[in-house]
C-alpha cells in the first residue's frame, strides 16, 4: 500500500503546527509550514480546507493569523489527519466497497490479505498520536532491537 503525498504532507504539516502549539496565543501560518517542511503553500492550503472542514484545525484571519489544533496533539491521531484529506486507507484495489476488484466484480485470491493488511494500517495509525510523532518514541524498540 503506498500513502500518497495528501496523507502525508497533511501529517507532517500538522505534526508541525502541533509544535509550535506551545507558543503563546499565536496561530501559525501556512507560509511558514511550507518553509519549513518544504512543501508547497499552495498544496497545503488545500490540505487545510480539508484539515478545517473536519474540525481538526481553527484558522484565525488577519496580522498573526494562521492556523491552531482544535485539540491537543495527544487528542490527535495521525488516522483522523490521513482520513481529513480523502486518503484512503486500504490495501486492495478494489474501488468500490462489497465490489471484487476482477473485471466481473470478483474477488481476487489475495482480497483478504490485503483487506486484512488495510484494516491493520488503520488501526495503527489510529493508534498514534501527533504527541507520539513528536515524542520521537516511534520506532524506538526497532532502534533498541
Amino acid at each position: 500500500m503506498r500513502l500518497s503525498t495528501k496523507g502525508r504532507y497533511a501529517v507532517m504539516a500538522m505534526a508541525d503546527l502541533a509544535r509550535r502549539q506551545d507558543e503563546p496565543c499565536r496561530a501559525v501560518a501556512l507560509a511558514e509550514i511550507a518553509s519549513r517542511q518544504e512543501i508547497s503553500l499552495s498544496y497545503l492550503e488545500q490540505l487545510f480546507a480539508r484539515l478545517r472542514r473536519k474540525g481538526l484545525v481553527q484558522s484565525a484571519r488577519g496580522p498573526g493569523g494562521g492556523y491552531r489544533l482544535t485539540r491537543t496533539a495527544a487528542e490527535t491521531s495521525i488516522a483522523e489527519i490521513v482520513l481529513a484529506v480523502d486518503e484512503p486507507l486500504r490495501a486492495t484495489r478494489c474501488s468500490v466497497q462489497g465490489r471484487g476488484c476482477m473485471l466481473k466484480g470478483e474477488r481476487c485470491l489475495t482480497h483478504d490479505l490485503w483487506d486484512d493488511l488495510g484494516h491493520r494500517i488503520e488501526d495503527y495509525l489510529a493508534s498514534v498520536s501527533l504527541a507520539d510523532v513528536l515524542s520521537g518514541r516511534l520506532g524506538a524498540a526497532r532502534k533498541a532491537a
